[in-house]
């Protein structure tokens, strides 16, 4: 049976702050047409309306944070039409004494290892150069829907901690543990079973409640990261799967910082394929990757830069390369991108430019990219042209518009034509709901 308990609770909440509050936030308003065919011949067109409200109520420590969103067609009867999403509802308490901060209800989950949203509990406690998480909940159902499942505790859950330290100099040290259990849905199958003896053997069919156990995600993970300012800096990670008892990743990240306007880099991961447990796609042979690039950035004339890439990828029996390089600038960038070997042939060109006038009033911006692609040496080659021309006008602090228009063609979308316009508005009041 399904509960909406956090809608409740959280309005009882609300309901017990008093006295002097703020209110703020974001309502944006937008519309986005687009047509989908059916056939070569046949065709539909869809003007999608997006409502999305971002508030925040609060007082002292306290506060009520909401965002959710709320999406409807306008040209066509849709089955699920209107839909409202929540991805933020929960209750946030800080500083409590002096240490914690409490939330608790649908709120997004910070953890490299699994990120998203849930519906929980989320505490942190934080005393001088340490600090501890803990968070536990439920999965959210699809669509983000304001529901709970049945036995959620049990069968439909996520639960998580991690604890930092900044007590060695120039170091910050996080050990974490994420268990992430999806309930999978029960379903009916055909099955065969066989009776008879061996010299005349029948197969009959027969109905089979098929009941999987999931327990999807159990990670336990480590992060070691080191800083000596302006010379360099290396950022560790490592992430092991509990339920196949093995090494799932490691990553680093390097820059040295001490040479005249430039910055080298450096970055390296080994990485299992994610599956879950129990999971059909457990039963292939998959292979491990890793992964290495090499690169740098270059500053030159004021706020103009120069960046190179180089980057080269082992799978189980195959390799594939790829180079990038570009301009930056404060109006724009300019960036090319080859790849070549097992994972394809690309060669693609990127213009994205904007600037801001008469102080933010009007900000127009356009994007441009050329693309040509085969998945393999021997395949036919495919080219693909994308623009978007757009424009932001801003005629109050708290109000702006943004105006956009997309173009694409290739050999599935031939001059696809899109239009996206949404309005904005930004608030942020103090109010005095007791005299």
């Amino acid at each position: 049976m399904k509960k909406n308990i956090f809608l409740a609770f959280l309005c009882f909440i609300f309901a017990s702050l008093s006295f002097s509050q703020n209110i703020n936030g974001r309502f944006s308003s937008s519309i986005y047409t687009f047509e989908r065919f059916d056939s070569v011949e046949t065709s539909a067109k869809y003007a999608r309306a997006f409502q999305l409200l971002i508030l925040n109520l609060n007082h002292s420590d306290f506060s009520l944070r909401s965002y959710l969103n709320l999406e409807t067609d306008l040209s066509e009867d849709l089955k699920n039409d209107p839909r409202l999403r929540f991805y933020n509802l929960y209750f946030e308490a800080r500083n409590v004494f002096d240490i914690a901060t409490v939330k608790i209800g649908r709120q997004p989950i910070f953890s490299k290892v699994a990120g998203g949203t849930f519906d929980g509990a989320n505490l942190d406690l934080k005393y001088k150069p340490y600090k501890f998480s803990f968070f536990y909940g439920a999965n959210i159902p699809a669509y983000q829907k304001l529901e709970l499942s049945d036995n959620w505790w049990k069968d439909d859950y996520i639960f998580g901690a991690r604890f930092t330290t900044t007590a060695l100099e120039s170091f910050q040290i996080s050990l974490g543990y994420v268990d992430k259990n999806f309930k999978p849905e029960e379903y009916f199958a055909r099955r065969l079973t066989r009776s008879g003896d061996d010299a005349n053997p029948v197969l009959d069919p027969i109905t089979v409640l098929i009941r999987n156990k999931s327990n999807q995600f159990t990670y336990g993970s480590a992060e070691v990261d080191y800083k000596m300012e302006s010379i360099f800096s290396v950022n560790t990670r490592y992430d092991y799967d509990f339920n196949y008892e093995k090494t799932s990743k490691f990553e680093l990240f390097g820059s040295y910082l001490q040479l005249p306007k430039i910055t080298l880099n450096l970055y390296y991961n080994y990485r299992e394929p994610r599956i879950k447990y129990n999971s059909i796609f457990s039963v292939f042979d998959y292979g491990t990757t890793q992964e290495i690039e090499l690169g740098g950035d270059y500053s030159f004339y004021k706020n103009y830069s120069f960046s190179g890439r180089f980057g080269y990828v082992s799978y189980k029996d195959e390799n594939s390369q790829r180079i990038t390089a570009g301009v930056n600038s404060d109006y724009g960038s300019l960036t090319y991108r080859k790849t070549f070997g097992y994972s394809g042939e690309l060669d693609a060109l990127s213009i994205y430019a904007a600037h801001s006038f008469e102080d933010g009033l009007l900000t127009p911006s356009l994007g441009l990219s050329f693309t040509g692609y085969k998945l393999s040496a021997d395949s036919e080659r495919n080219n693909l042209t994308t623009i978007l021309l757009g424009i932001n006008v801003r005629p109050l602090t708290k109000v702006s518009f943004d105006l956009q228009g997309q173009y694409m063609d290739n050999k599935i979308y031939k001059n696809d034509y899109r239009l996206f316009f949404k309005i904005n508005y930004w608030f942020n009041e103090n109010l005095n709901l007791i005299q």
